[in-house]
């Protein structure tokens, strides 16, 4: 009962579940899953984290959560805010829907940005905790077939140096880390035209990510070990952001 505690939304699949599997050789971990619960079962199986439905875009949900973790927890040392969808269809912004975007933005932004907030005043009362968003190169990467997926990142990245400014003072630690292209379910569909575009040099490091990346970014995160270094973040993307020549 001593073990720190992590909430991870989003954690039945892709790179939540690589963060949770790895977060649980030391926290407890309450991962939260949508609709898949078959997905979130298997993850309790195999690692022994506790599993809580939520849709992120939920205020009724984010509560939910909230108030079941402090029942189970006591504490909230680490919360990873990972959960996000890209959108059902991509269409070209010149005919993507509002009902799209609506989905989109509530859950990729209004979901954390307030999920955060309720974290946050938990550790106020702590006087400690680590926050991390999992965000996406789309934040700064223009992808004009999913417009809505590009604006919501780019409106995560702005709220972590919003909660980092405003939580240092009070011992309370932000962090972003910044995926590139990621091995998951999101991109199964385009999977092959990524890797071809990799093998022509596309990502200096030509290899696709994998879950397991940026659960060993969250790893040192959780640790501690950049602690002095709130606000930061952290490109896992095989150097996709620098420019060169």
């Amino acid at each position: 009962m001593n073990k720190p505690t992590a909430i991870v939304t989003g954690a039945s699949r892709g790179i939540g579940r690589g963060i949770a599997t790895e977060l649980a050789k030391t926290h407890r971990v309450l991962a939260t899953y949508r609709g898949r619960l078959d997905a979130a079962e298997s993850l309790r199986a195999e690692t022994g984290c506790e599993i809580f439905q939520c849709d992120i875009s939920s205020s009724a949900d984010r509560k939910a959560l909230m108030s079941f973790a402090r029942e189970k927890f006591g504490q909230l040392d680490l919360l990873v805010n990972n959960a996000g969808m890209a959108p059902r269809e991509r269409l070209d912004i010149l005919e993507a829907t509002e009902e799209s975007f609506d989905e989109v933005i509530s859950t990729n932004l209004k979901g954390p940005y307030f999920l955060t907030q309720q974290a946050a005043r938990w550790m106020v009362e702590q006087g400690s905790g680590r926050i991390v968003f999992v965000t996406s190169m789309s934040s700064y990467t223009a992808s004009t077939n999913r417009g809505e997926y590009c604006i919501s990142k780019a409106g995560l990245s702005m709220a972590v140096s919003l909660w980092a400014v405003r939580l240092a003072a009070l011992g309370i630690k932000v962090f972003e880390i910044r995926p590139g292209i990621i091995r998951t379910d999101m991109i199964a569909k385009v999977e092959k035209a990524y890797e071809e575009k990799i093998a022509g040099g596309l990502l200096p490091q030509r290899r696709m990510g994998e879950p397991n990346d940026i659960a060993l970014a969250v790893r040192a995160l959780a640790d501690g070990l950049l602690d002095y270094s709130t606000g930061q973040v952290l490109n896992l993307d095989g150097g996709f952001h620098l420019r060169a020549l």
